[in-house]
């Protein structure tokens, strides 16, 4: 197959897919980073009211909720500013 067929074989093939539609619709996303980031800084306020324990299961727990919720805030927040990462 020569290099130009084959491009215009995939030109054909691109134009003819349908356009990209998100799984969450983008009007949601400020509330969904909204939610996410406010539910992190709750998190962070019962992280520091926590007693210290020996073994620090519950603050690693506690810790580990909220850096997860506020990585999927942060790149929510991002997408709904228009900056899509």
């Amino acid at each position: 197959m020569s290099a130009p067929l084959a491009y215009h074989s995939t030109q054909a093939l691109h134009a003819a897919l349908p356009s990209f539609a998100p799984i969450i619709p983008t009007a949601l996303l400020p509330y969904i980073a909204a939610i996410l980031l406010t539910s992190t800084f709750v998190l962070a306020f019962y992280f520091t009211t926590l007693p210290k324990d020996t073994v620090p299961t519950r603050e690693t727990a506690v810790a580990s909720t909220a850096s997860l919720l506020a990585g999927f805030g942060v790149v929510a927040l991002f997408c709904s500013a228009g900056v899509y990462v």
